[in-house]
């Protein structure tokens, strides 16, 4: 039901009621569309829509469907931390998927070089991504810090690496167009396929995961699904 090319074609607002339905699953199956619709703050035409691109006739036929997929669930009962992973890995096994990644593997091959770029948690993934792809004899480097000088001509048949949880960092997007101002190709790795970042990049793959944060607004959303990524892109390479 909730397959990786599914969730792909999904936009900003059918997204966000993927997400609302995703962290309330007890109460989705007793609520009529106008109260899904209104609890998400979107118009009742953009559940039907919601509704119809993960393969189902109508709101009723949703609502049977996700019925037998939370029961289905409920009897593995893994643990809630437990839970997104297992969503997300049941989600990939598919041919949109694999071909996502054939994509973004072609386009490492043809570089000269790979340049993974991050801030915080994502820069700490950017700096392993580096290392694994090094490991695979694939010259590679990684930039956390900002303001790090793009130069001219260094960066020819470079691929840019680019990762965001939310696609919306500022400091990423500036990169990312010094980047594009010296004809190096982006590959993005966002939560959303929405974000500014995802946009402006050749090319993106988002994980669609929920986002988390702490109480003093500390973004703690899994990274796994990007862990994933960059084995899978370097298995294939």
């Amino acid at each position: 039901m909730f397959h990786y090319e599914n969730i792909q074609k999904l936009n900003e607002l059918e997204l966000l009621v993927y997400h609302y339905v995703m962290q309330n699953k007890r109460q989705i199956t007793y609520m009529t569309v106008r109260e899904l619709a209104d609890a998400v703050h979107v118009s009742p035409s953009t559940v039907m829509r919601f509704c119809k691109k993960l393969g189902c006739d109508g709101y009723s036929e949703f609502r049977i469907k996700f019925k037998m997929y939370v029961k289905e669930e409920e009897k593995e009962q893994p643990k809630e931390d437990l839970d997104e992973i297992l969503h997300y890995f049941q989600g990939v096994h598919t041919s949109a998927f694999e071909e996502q990644i054939a994509v973004a593997v072609n386009m490492i091959k043809l570089a000269k070089r790979v340049i993974f770029i991050g801030i915080g948690t994502s820069g700490i993934l950017g700096k392993y991504g580096a290392r694994y792809f090094s490991n695979l004899h694939k010259f590679c480097q990684y930039i956390e810090d900002p303001y790090y000088p793009v130069l001219e001509d260094i960066y020819e048949d470079a691929v840019v690496v680019a990762l965001s949880e939310s696609g919306e960092t500022g400091e990423i997007i500036q990169m990312v167009n010094s980047f594009k101002e010296h004809n190096c190709k982006i590959l993005s790795i966002t939560n959303k396929n929405s974000s500014t970042l995802s946009k402006m990049a050749d090319f993106n793959m988002s994980y669609f995961v929920s986002e988390q944060k702490t109480k003093s607004e500390y973004n703690i959303t899994t990274q796994v699904p990007v862990l994933f990524l960059i084995e899978a892109i370097g298995r294939r390479l």
